[in-house]
């Protein structure tokens, strides 16, 4: 029985979106940690190339590329310059989103729905569609779809978000069941209430986040570090039996706090 190195990622090839800052900066700093090589990707490339050299101050490696997670062909060249940069794709972490309308679902504007799900979605999918090919001819791969507690159960408030969310999770399962055999496994990663500048406007909100905070058994928002340990489990050989599966990590807000 070997069980060394079960998270050993070196010189694995590791696309994370949404990385400049949050729950992906977090996944990506881990992934270069366990010896990963990295693209780090948001839509602003000052960013990018910012978070890319701090990550990698104390040693490992990391570029920034930027891309628009809604532009096809933003996508494709994120996939192709990472190639270019460091060879086919081994680990996809999907992880940017967006949230372009809150409220009543009489409220929801047909165009801000049918964008949201394009980018949180779609845009997905594409992305997925663009590094599945190397993963089959590397003869596996792990993909890792960032989801949210808010797509498992109804939501009164964040309808077209947790509509996509809840999307992202069946995607995974699909590609889990088709590319299988392939040895590529696909897994949806669901943080609760996590203190990112993307979920500012809910746990700034002290009666919000005091009410949440009383409904989770760890009794604690969560840190974007707190997520970073379960993405290398699925990128790595730890988890290299783990596929189709909802990984929820919120200090037990859903078994609990509803």
């Amino acid at each position: 029985m070997n069980v060394r190195g079960l998270f050993d990622l070196t010189d694995k090839v590791a696309i994370v979106t949404g990385s400049t800052k949050g729950i992906g900066r977090a996944i990506a700093e881990a992934y270069v940690h366990h010896g990963a090589r990295v693209v780090v990707s948001g839509r602003d490339p000052a960013r990018c190339d910012t978070a890319a050299s701090e990550i990698t101050e104390h040693g490992g490696s990391a570029i920034g590329i930027a891309c628009d997670i809604r532009d096809a062909e933003s996508q494709r060249a994120l996939v192709e310059k990472t190639r270019e940069a460091f060879g086919p794709v081994d680990i996809l972490v999907a992880n940017a989103a967006i949230n372009l309308q809150q409220g009543s679902l009489l409220d929801t504007r047909p165009e801000a729905f049918n964008d949201t799900l394009d980018g949180n979605l779609t845009g997905v999918m594409r992305l997925c569609q663009d590094v599945i090919p190397d993963m089959q001819a590397a003869g596996g791969g792990s993909i890792i779809l960032v989801s949210s507690v808010g797509a498992l159960a109804g939501n009164s408030l964040l309808g077209a978000y947790t509509i996509s969310k809840a999307g992202i999770i069946q995607l995974a399962r699909n590609i889990a069941a088709e590319f299988g055999k392939d040895g590529i496994r696909a897994n949806a990663l669901v943080p609760g209430l996590v203190k990112t500048e993307f979920a500012g406007p809910l746990w700034q909100d002290e009666a919000l986040a005091r009410a949440r905070i009383e409904r989770t058994p760890l009794r604690r928002l969560g840190e974007p570090e707190d997520l970073a340990g379960a993405a290398v489990y699925l990128a790595s050989r730890a988890g290299s039996w783990t596929s189709a599966q909802t990984l929820v990590v919120d200090g037990g807000f859903v078994m609990y706090g509803r």
